[in-house]
């Protein structure tokens, strides 16, 4: 990255830039939200009470799309028989199934053959993501199907996509052409960068090229490499100077927009793969470290519980019934104040639950957690809809 702009592609960055908003917004200077500190340790109870009942034994793994692959409580990783350690077979299909999770919409879903399960939403589209991968739609070599490389995904249609995510007149899923694009766009960045993604190249590279350096896999690491290689896949975001940023927006609050100083960084969906790069690592014996360094997700759920806990209130109630683009400000500010305000709540959670920040890193806060508390008050409060009308197009939330 251009040394001017070094600064967009890390979290410290995001987080010391999402604390200054949250001080604004506490002294009562923000145009768009009020924060209610008195409502934190409600908030904290109930992520808190949620976490026990999803994990009982308080084993909490990682918030990452492998718990997509086990919906229903089912281990489909071991339906993977000798390769289900495999690191570069595993992050090849946790790569292309994150960036297969943009919204399904309300109505789609997908019957599972082998146990008949239906789903829908994200543990939907990562068990049909899962099925289609095993059964070779991403690679181009049939003597080999439980992998993903370029040539396949440059050569990858809608109308394939439609068929293993079981799409019809009477089951559609919001975004099938913006889904196989993104997927032609991987394909073409590997194709483009094989000192990275190796011969063939594969997302699966990253577990070789992460291991060059010699020293500890560290998760920012892993994160500058996604950011590095892939920032040019993103088909919305923004650019900087003429140079695609991705998901980084200015605030008026922090400075003039025309200088980085005014910008936040979140880049949400390349940290949630992140997330999710690190069991394919774990399970391989390569431990990942510096897990604190990754941010919460700045996304709808979270920050949903946020508003639904009443610990960020709109200054305009009327906000609520607009519709929103992810550059809108109030946007930009609402997911500031999440990653701030997870910071405050993670610790509170564990606190509740006798656990230190090594037993019950940030990313199992997420779990356990406040995602899942986001999920149960929107459902009770809206049917599972997010609290905000936001324009996508699921590269971002």
């Amino acid at each position: 990255m251009a040394q001017n702009l070094s600064e967009l592609f890390t979290t410290q960055t995001t987080r010391t830039r999402a604390r200054s908003l949250l001080a604004h917004a506490r002294q009562g200077a923000s145009g768009h939200f009020v924060v209610h500190d008195s409502a934190l340790p409600a908030c904290a109870a109930l992520v808190a009470r949620v976490t026990r009942e999803r994990y009982p034994d308080l084993a909490i793994p990682y918030h990452s799309r492998w718990r997509h692959f086990e919906a229903g409580g089912v281990d489909r990783r071991a339906w993977l028989g000798s390769r289900a350690q495999d690191p570069r077979l595993l992050i090849d299909l946790v790569v292309v199934s994150v960036l297969l999770d943009a919204g399904a919409g309300p109505q789609w879903h997908y019957k599972e053959a082998r146990t008949g399960q239906a789903l829908s939403r994200s543990e939907g589209l990562g068990v049909a993501s899962f099925h289609a991968f095993t059964s070779g739609l991403f690679s181009s070599d049939p003597t080999q199907p439980l992998r993903c490389d370029a040539v396949a995904l440059q050569r990858i249609s809608a109308a394939q996509l439609g068929q293993a995510f079981q799409v019809s007149d009477s089951n559609p899923l919001v975004g099938l052409e913006g889904r196989a694009h993104l997927l032609r766009r991987l394909g073409k960045a590997m194709a483009e960068q094989p000192a990275v993604f190796g011969s063939p190249p594969r997302p699966g590279g990253i577990y070789d090229h992460a291991l060059q350096s010699g020293g500890a896999v560290q998760a920012h690491q892993l994160l500058g490499i996604l950011l590095d290689t892939l920032s040019r896949i993103w088909p919305s975001g923004s650019t900087l100077d003429g140079q695609a940023v991705g998901d980084c927006w200015p605030h008026s609050a922090l400075g003039t927009p025309d200088a980085t100083a005014g910008w936040i960084p979140f880049h949400k969906l390349s940290q949630w793969l992140t997330y999710s790069l690190l069991e394919p690592f774990e399970w391989a014996g390569t431990p990942v470290g510096g897990l604190a360094e990754l941010t919460g997700l700045p996304e709808y759920r979270n920050g949903g519980l946020l508003l639904d806990a009443d610990v960020l209130a709109f200054r305009h109630p009327g906000a609520a019934s607009q519709r929103w683009r992810a550059s809108d400000e109030l946007i930009v500010e609402w997911r500031a104040l999440t990653v701030a305000l997870l910071d405050e709540l993670a610790p509170m959670v564990r606190n509740l639950l006798y656990k230190t920040e090594a037993q019950m890193p940030l990313a199992c806060v997420l779990e356990g957690g406040t995602w899942a508390a986001g999920r149960v008050l929107a459902a009770q409060l809206r049917d599972g809809k997010p609290p905000l009308n936001i324009e996508s197009d699921g590269t971002i939330f």
